[in-house]
């Protein structure tokens, strides 16, 4: 391991530490009993508050994870307070944050499947920017396209085929008279929007950031 990996191991350590003494703070306040563990995932700081015996911890996932949200976004303005630089740390309570990973996947992956039947774009329902990206990374995994529309905390994505996607779904149809018409589709600029004619881009993790200043994973 480099130097440089080691520094940036030890700022992670650092964040997770900071973050670990302010949520301690937090329980302590909120007269709360949880243990905290604490471990580095995608070179992100993951704080888990756990508990076996107490329910009083269930407070703290809220209403399709709220509660979480606003923890998350606390902690990590309490590091920077500290260390004077942004953290994309992650939060979770009881394993929520896990479970809500896995349900995503399920509901995505079926949403994609809905979408390669239809050849239509779907919208699905809200979510916060955890959920959100999640979806995002889920959808280019399997080759198609998403954007987020709307604004907090009705934001929402939209699942969008590919120009390939489509035109190898439409041959497995038959609906290509000829190899050369489903060249051309494939090979159609993939910036463009079918529905539109618009110039269509996926978000960027840096557009993320700028929408979502509590990013997630």
């Amino acid at each position: 391991m480099t130097d440089e990996n080691s520094k940036s191991i030890d700022r992670l350590n650092d964040e997770a530490e900071i973050a670990a003494d302010y949520l301690e703070g937090l329980l302590d306040i909120a007269d709360y009993e949880g243990d905290i563990e604490l471990g580095i995932r995608n070179d992100r700081p993951i704080i888990q508050i756990v508990s076996d015996e107490s329910d009083d911890i269930k407070n703290l996932v809220g209403k399709d994870g709220e509660v979480i949200t606003a923890l998350q976004i606390l902690t990590r303005l309490a590091v920077q307070q500290k260390t004077g630089e942004r953290t994309m740390l992650i939060v979770d309570v009881d394993g929520y944050q896990n479970r809500r990973r896995v349900r995503l996947r399920e509901e995505t992956l079926d949403a994609i499947e809905e979408v390669k039947e239809l050849k239509e774009p779907i919208s699905l329902d809200p979510m916060n920017s955890f959920e959100r990206k999640i979806v995002h990374d889920i959808v280019r995994e399997e080759g198609l396209r998403t954007r987020s529309h709307g604004v907090e905390p009705k934001r929402y994505v939209t699942i969008y085929l590919t120009p390939a996607v489509r035109a190898e779904l439409e041959k497995e149809e038959g609906e290509y008279s000829s190899d050369e018409d489903y060249d051309s589709d494939v090979n159609y600029e993939a910036g463009e929007n079918y529905e539109s004619g618009e110039n269509y881009q996926p978000d960027s993790e840096a557009e993320y950031e700028k929408s979502d200043p509590s990013d997630e994973e």
